[in-house]
């Protein structure tokens, strides 16, 4: 089970970059936390999982910020640090609207537009990395990274339609990043330079997928919309802290 918050996982974080593989899986978190934002905003607005929620919110945009500072003093290309400074200043507005006032619909439509636009932003910055990096352990950091990404993108969806805010493409983006999610598990399964250890926690992730997946498709009458929100929050957060295992695992592997 999760501390309260949600935030052992990251307990870990060091202070600054230390070295390409931890900028990729840094930079992938900041994709993650994006997502993560927009999903915790929309449970403070429909009070689901209240406590949790708020914590998340909070501890989100303390890691983001702090990640981001760490990011563009490593930087080691001039595309990267174009894309961080254009990152800092849509995150400014983002944070503005994720603080400004009390969870609302009207601001919860524009939190689903900015939190794209980090993520975009935040994708673009990985993918320089990894090419940076230039190894197979950088696309495995890569790829698991990503699946915490879109265990929060999947959950931030989710929580929108039950708020009557997501966009009207909302559904298939869910449904393709469920897709994402599922093949990329494959390929890590499969990946040749897989620890005993890895192996464990991606059975261990597979395993938390279910339960997942399974809350995603809830489904059930007004009175049962509140538990099955609070299980699609809750379940997330599992996933994301073991994806988030996996991802330190492969950092480690260079």
């Amino acid at each position: 089970m999760l501390l309260a918050g949600g935030w052992s996982l990251f307990s870990n974080t060091w202070a600054q970059v230390l070295n390409i593989n931890d900028a990729i899986n840094k930079s992938g978190r900041q994709r993650m936390l994006s997502q993560r934002l927009a999903k915790a905003y929309m449970q403070l607005g429909q009070a689901i999982d209240v406590e949790r929620s708020r914590k998340i919110l909070d501890l989100s945009l303390s890691l983001f910020e702090k990640q981001l500072a760490e990011l563009r003093a490593f930087a080691p290309s001039a595309d990267n640090k174009q894309v961080l400074a254009e990152m800092e200043k849509a995150w400014q507005g983002y944070k503005q609207i994720l603080l400004g006032k009390l969870p609302n619909q009207q601001d919860a439509r524009n939190i689903m537009a900015l939190s794209e636009e980090i993520l975009a932003l935040a994708q673009t910055s990985t993918v320089q990395l990894e090419k940076y990096s230039g190894s197979a352990a950088g696309q495995l950091v890569n790829l698991s990274g990503r699946q915490r990404m879109l265990s929060q993108r999947m959950a931030k969806f989710y929580q929108a339609q039950q708020w009557g805010v997501a966009p009207a493409d909302a559904a298939g983006k869910l449904e393709q990043a469920r897709k994402e999610f599922v093949a990329a598990m494959q390929t890590l399964s499969d990946a040749p330079g897989d620890t005993a250890r890895i192996h464990d926690e991606l059975t261990l992730a597979q395993q938390q997928w279910l339960f997942f997946d399974a809350a995603l498709h809830q489904n059930g009458d007004s009175m049962s919309r509140q538990r099955n929100a609070t299980n699609v929050a809750t379940t997330s957060e599992r996933i994301l802290e073991v994806m988030d295992g996996v991802t330190g695992l492969y950092q480690q592997l260079a």
